[in-house]
């Protein structure tokens, strides 16, 4: 039999950390052998054996072991498939790649060909004169939004899907349809030019995406499709890139908001307040750029459990610092230094009991049943050095970057676990807690030459990544009371409150070789090519800590090393042809992998798990017309991904393996219209059909299945207006510190022209919808119905370029809609502690309103 999966966040995505067969059960209770451990109490914090530190240096004298043991019950599999497959169903275009203000900087036309600035290629182009699909996500558009999390703006975004599984810092990301269905990320995550995340596959990349607290922040570029050339490991699906705003050289600014919101069920409510500036240390030639922004966040799930009751329990805080130093002694060197922190914590996660079928509230609406308080933490801290050097024939880049994460997290997991001490003839069934940390320092260093502006362009670099992680998992349990359980209880005098003490140490290293070409024909013709050569090599260890419960098929106080090498190669070639002077239609064939690496060492398990690899074939078109107040881009796809990351179970053992072939087809497009010079419309959609091409009885699916998590349609409409208010001459707007005046398309730049003088309103409004998805592969009995959805968002504000005041709402008609279900359900299939099996549920953020100021000086 089966244990249920422990998925309150979805972070584990096998069935379970300890697969437990009623055989083995028996056979211990009858031969009655006494396993006496020593009891520690992991709740005293002064001799707490599970801080990392603690457990690194129980760690040592076990790694000096190098003999491989035999794990039969499979324990702590989930460490190395944690994520599940969720994928939200909150895909909606972009109003970023809509030609919307925030977009260009002017309200003069809805030019994005002319003033939208991407990065995509590792040089600055405009973003209608590059060959592949790609969205922005500007400073404004993120403040009228009142962003503060990706979930928040993932929905106007072509082929993006993001699941929140708990609150931000647990979301998962995939980008046209190529849902994760193990622990490894489909999509790279970079902040500037530093990638940011685990390349491996143990430290559950797939559900602890980067959240970035979007303030400060230039904008976010969305790259759809394989990036395997110029960005390498897990750009599979495409790349979600954080672009800070450089320091200025030549102009000073301060800035100052905040802002209140409140949340439909919630009881006290949420505040933010953000502060930064630039200073101009030595004109021309030296800024400092600096920021400091914290988001309190509004609880508004309840917990009924009469042992654990609360109300607005999913309450916590984002805060971020940034710091930024540039200096340029001269026009043909520079050099910037930045450093970023962030810390995420919330006191439980965000998740409704619902009934065993269908969407309804079980307990009541916005409102979960669990035992244990279930807080989250993360914490990153970012440095980097970037030095640009013209070197006549060429610019010579070097990126040098260094990032610690920390996540510890706390699961309530009396459902999977609190009935072992029962089955193992202990007093009572208990309340069992999952406490997972990671931690993960990451170093790259990349190195390139980028060729002048002509008709030849070319680009050649080197990259390097070495990260050194660690994942520990522990599952405790106690008696209802909360107390002990006695240090040898039942037949076998066994010690319940330590169920499972496990850890999985690893390292990753990367280098890697790229190249890339364009040569432009003619007027009308361009091709453009890349190639990237690398290898990966990794090493990790399955720990079994001395704590560990005996009698579950684990050998505590052992180690079992692995190791694994492996050679990658990628390809783009993309032909392009200009009909008009805005009329681009191109072709792109690109690939992109995401790596394998070690394996668990169990009976009938591989010791290595393959990179699952991909191939894209995209045809788009991007054009413009009547003088840049009609956009219209489209793009569709096909996706071929093989050998794919899934979970698998062998003699009641489970593991990872590469299990045949997933097609993704689709289509995208983005219109844009501006019938009068004040309002400014756009429409943006998705088609998604991703499916398996071959069986996959790991996730109980068959050929033909969907990919769970994924809407076939989504798609959202955005209208801007704006109005003058008083008096003055009307033109361009400018932010103070930018260094751009209104017509530069840099970012920085105010979303509409301004009136000297006076003040200028603006109203917003964007409705987004998705189509219904499952919470499986289809032919699971656990894939539980995503319903479709729409909801609607609102703005306005009223500003004088200086100071603004503004209003919002999100999801105004306050849709109850999930985007994740999975069971909550106990060994036995019966009550826990009182409490009936369920479903859970991650619902969208209810009705959300809240009033924002800011000044700038």
């Amino acid at each position: 039999m089966k244990m249920p999966l422990l998925a309150r966040n979805g972070q584990i995505f096998i069935d379970s950390l300890i697969r437990i067969d009623n055989s083995l059960i028996r056979s211990r209770l009858s031969e009655s052998q006494n396993f006496n451990l020593p009891m520690k109490n992991c709740l005293n914090r002064s001799s707490n054996p599970f801080t990392v530190e603690a457990r690194i240096s129980r760690l040592r004298p076990l790694l000096r072991k190098t003999r491989r043991v035999t794990l039969s019950a499979a324990a702590f599999i989930a460490i190395i498939v944690p994520a599940a497959v969720h994928a939200q169903s909150a895909a909606a275009p972009s109003p970023s790649a809509t030609p919307t203000p925030a977009d260009n900087g002017r309200r003069e036309s809805v030019a994005t060909a002319e003033d939208v600035i991407v990065t995509a290629n590792k040089r600055e182009e405009n973003i209608q004169k590059v060959p592949s699909s790609i969205s922005v996500i500007n400073d404004v558009q993120l403040d009228n939004l009142h962003a503060t999390q990706l979930s928040d703006y993932a929905a106007y975004v072509p082929g993006l899907q993001v699941n929140s599984l708990g609150g931000p810092g647990q979301v998962t990301i995939s980008l046209r349809g190529l849902a994760p269905l193990s622990s490894g990320s489909t999509v790279a995550t970079y902040i500037d030019e530093i990638p940011v995340g685990s390349s491996g596959i143990y430290q559950r990349a797939t559900a602890l995406e980067l959240d970035l607290l979007p303030y400060d922040l230039q904008r976010i570029e969305i790259l759809r499709g394989p990036q395997g050339t110029l960005y390498g490991a897990n750009s599979i699906g495409g790349l979600v890139k954080y672009v800070t705003f450089e320091p200025s050289l030549s102009q000073d600014e301060v800035r100052f908001g905040a802002g209140v919101s409140w949340v439909e069920n919630g009881d006290d409510p949420g505040w933010d307040v953000h502060v930064g500036g630039n200073a101009v240390l030595a004109n021309n030639a030296l800024g400092l750029r600096a920021s400091y922004a914290r988001n309190e966040i509004p609880g508004f799930i309840d917990n009924s459990n009469p042992l654990n009751r609360g109300s607005s329990v999913n309450d916590g805080f984002q805060q971020g610092v940034l710091a930024s130093i540039l200096w340029q002694p001269s026009e043909i060197f520079n050099l910037r230094f930045t450093a970023i922190g962030q810390k995420i914590h919330t006191d439980s996660n965000s998740f409704v009991a619902l009934r065993p079928k269908g969407s309804d509230a079980f307990l009541g609406d916005l409102t979960d049943e669990t035992f244990v308080d279930q807080p989250f933490n993360k914490r990153l801290g970012l440095v980097a050095a970037t030095l640009n050097a013209d070197l006549g024939f060429a610019t010579l880049t070097s990126v040098t970057g260094y990032s610690n994460t920390l996540t510890s997290q706390t699961q309530d997991a009396t459902f999977p676990y609190g009935q072992l001490p029962t089955l193992f003839g202990g007093p009572t069934d208990g309340i069992a807690t999952f406490f997972l940390k990671l931690n993960i320092d990451k170093f790259t260093q990349e190195l390139r030459l980028t060729s002048k502006p002509g008709n030849f362009l070319w680009q050649v670099g080197g990259f390097y990544t070495y990260e050194r992680a660690y994942n520990s998992q522990v599952i405790i349990a106690r008696q209802p009371d909360g107390t002990h359980y006695p240090t040898a209880s039942g037949p076998l005098n066994l010690n319940f409150n330590t169920i499972a003490d496990l850890a999985l140490p690893s390292r990753y290293t990367e280098y890697a070789a790229y190249a890339n070409a364009s040569y432009k024909f003619t007027d009308s013709f361009k091709l453009s090519a890349g190639v990237r050569a690398g290898r990966n090599e990794q090493t990790f260890s399955q720990v079994v800590f001395e704590d560990t419960l005996p009698g579950l098929g684990l050998t505590p106080n052992s180690v079992s090393p692995g190791a694994s090498q492996e050679t990658t190669f990628d390809f783009m070639v993309s032909p392009e042809v200009r009909l008009a002077k805005d009329v681009l239609v191109y072709f792109r064939v690109a690939t992109g992998y995401q790596p394998g690496g070690p394996n668990v060492a169990l009976p009938g398990i591989s010791p290595t798990v393959g990179s699952t690899t991909d191939i894209s074939y995209e045809l788009g078109l991007k054009s413009e017309f009547f003088d840049h107040k009609l956009l219209f881009n489209i793009a569709g796809y096909h996706v071929n991904l093989d050998d794919i990351q899934v979970g698998i179970v062998v003699n009641q053992n489970s593991g990872l393996a590469n299990a045949g072939a997933a097609t993704s087809n689709g289509i995208e497009f983005t219109i844009g219209f501006q019938p009068i010079k004040s309002l400014i419309l756009g429409i943006n959609g998705a088609y998604t059909d991703s499916t398996l091409d071959d069986d996959a009885p790991s996730l109980q699916g068959k050929a033909g299945d969907r990919l769970p998590f994924i809407p076939e349609f989504s798609g959202s409409f955005v209208a801007d207006y704006y109005f003058p208010i008083g008096g003055g001459r009307e033109e361009p707007a400018a932010v103070p510190g930018s260094g751009k005046d209104g017509k530069d398309g840099k970012g920085g730049t105010a979303p509409t022209a301004t009136r000297s003088g006076g003040w200028t309103g603006h109203l917003g409004g964007a409705l987004r919808y998705v189509s219904s998805s499952r919470a499986a592969v289809e032919s699971n009995p656990a894939a539980y119905p995503l319903e479709n959805y729409a909801a609607l968002d609102l703005n306005a504000d009223v500003s004088n370029g200086r100071y603004l005041f503004r209003v919002f709402a999100r999801n105004v008609t306050d849709e109850r809609a999930y985007t994740e279900k999975t069971a909550a359900s106990s060994f036995t299939g019966g009550d826990v502690l009182g409490v009936s099996p369920h479903v859970i549920g991650s619902p969208i953020q209810p009705r959300t309103v809240g009033v924002e100021v800011d000044f700038r000086f």
